[in-house]
């Protein structure tokens, strides 16, 4: 059948496109060309248009940028496929939710403590711009102004990412600019929960500002208890939101 791939083809092509992935991952950096076809083609003894099934393939993961009449090129790494798969997993699964508490409980802590024990000016002044953000939009966010609450919500993940970039590891950073949007959908679900628990913005802020004096002072023992005590905090209030929605009596249908 023409302009299908056969079996065969199929399977050469996703194995020639395992090696190469191997070989961005390891040895190309971003903006470096693939080689030719010709020169892949013969590497790996394979058709041109097997080369060209798996390049497709390394496009599809995002790992290379394609472009008509040019060699492919290596793409700079993002989360957007483990972002999409957090944000699939949040919506159709409550019990993700904790899961990804769970996952920050353990990366979030030692952000933090790196950040204490690592953390350059740059950095520091980073996560201090986010929580001023937090500050500067809490009162209208409070009075209920959507934008504002928006932009409370961008700011307190932006403090999050702010730290784990400030530890220095490069792996932390990564993962948490793909957690961004899951990040943010948990935030928004634990802020009900706080509300129902009497807390207010101001409460958040002062559970972040507890987190940036301890990484200032550069000590990461107790940077690293003051997120872990903010992120329990934020476990309860999930659970507390979670609990009121299931409690919630159905919308009846108006006729």
């Amino acid at each position: 059948m023409t302009g299908e791939s056969r079996p065969d083809q199929a399977s050469a092509a996703a194995a020639v496109a395992d090696d190469l992935a191997n070989e961005i991952l390891t040895e190309l950096t971003p903006g470096a060309n693939l080689p030719s076809e010709a020169e892949l083609a013969e590497r790996f003894s394979v058709s041109r248009l097997t080369i060209r099934e798996a390049v497709k393939l390394l496009a599809g993961r995002g790992l290379l940028e394609l472009s008509r009449g040019r060699r492919a090129v290596v793409r700079e790494p993002d989360g957007a496929a483990f972002a999409d798969f957090l944000t699939a997993l949040l919506h159709n699964d409550s019990k993700g939710l904790f899961d990804l508490v769970e996952v920050r409980l353990s990366l979030e802590v030692q952000s933090a403590t790196m950040a204490a024990k690592r953390g350059s000016r740059a950095g520091t002044a980073a996560i201090e711009s986010a929580l001023q953000g937090m500050r500067d939009t809490a009162a209208s966010a409070m009075a209920d102004d959507p934008e504002a609450d928006r932009r409370f919500h961008d700011c307190d993940v932006a403090f999050h990412e702010a730290i784990a970039l400030a530890s220095g590891n490069r792996i932390l950073g990564y993962l948490f600019e793909a957690m961004s949007v899951p990040l943010r959908q948990g935030i928004q679900i634990s802020r009900r929960g706080h509300a129902n628990r009497g807390h207010t913005l101001l409460d958040t802020i002062a559970a972040h500002e507890r987190i940036l004096e301890a990484i200032r002072s550069g000590n990461g023992r107790a940077a690293g208890e003051a997120m872990r005590l903010h992120l329990k905090d934020t476990e309860r209030d999930i659970r507390n939101a979670l609990s009121s929605m299931a409690d919630r009596p159905p919308r009846t249908r108006s006729r």
